[in-house]
């Protein structure tokens, strides 16, 4: 069964993975996104996650959903935290389970790449010297209304 979450409590990664998994499942594949501490050269002591939760949860679970329409499998399970975050904590969890391996790493990348590219959270790095800088991100794509669609299909 398909699970999308934005949180604010850690993530027990456990949790997530036992959201996946079937008799039929030979590759079970967890991804853990932490916190490092450097970013582009500099020493980092932390980071904030911000996110429109309202709009955040639901393109989470379209996320999840396309990547489990291209293993043909309803075995996906996704988390991201927000709010302030330490060196080594988790900001998001992916697990993945599919009768093959090769799917299984297929639909995990697709999903931390497309949260990469369209999930509205935002991240402010904070460094060792006490500055704080939001982390440039990728602006997603706007999408029509479907009344506008038909509109200009006339």
């Amino acid at each position: 069964m398909i699970h999308a979450a934005v949180v604010h409590d850690p993530i027990a990664h456990e949790d997530v993975l036992s959201r996946v998994g079937a008799e039929q499942d030979g590759a079970v594949l967890l991804f853990l996104g932490v916190v490092r501490d450097h970013a582009d050269g500099r020493p980092v002591s932390g980071m904030r996650y911000e996110s429109y939760e309202e709009m955040a949860t639901p393109v989470l679970r379209e996320i999840a959903e396309e990547a489990a329409g291209r293993i043909g499998s309803d075995r996906v399970a996704v988390v991201h935290r927000v709010g302030e975050l330490d060196i080594g904590e988790v900001s998001v969890a992916i697990a993945v389970s599919s009768p093959h391996r090769a799917e299984a790493y297929d639909a995990s990348r697709y999903v931390i790449e497309e949260i990469k590219k369209r999930l509205p959270v935002w991240k402010k790095e904070h460094y060792v010297d006490g500055t704080q800088e939001w982390v440039a991100g990728t602006v997603p794509p706007v999408r029509e209304p479907a009344s506008a669609t038909r509109e200009n299909a006339r």
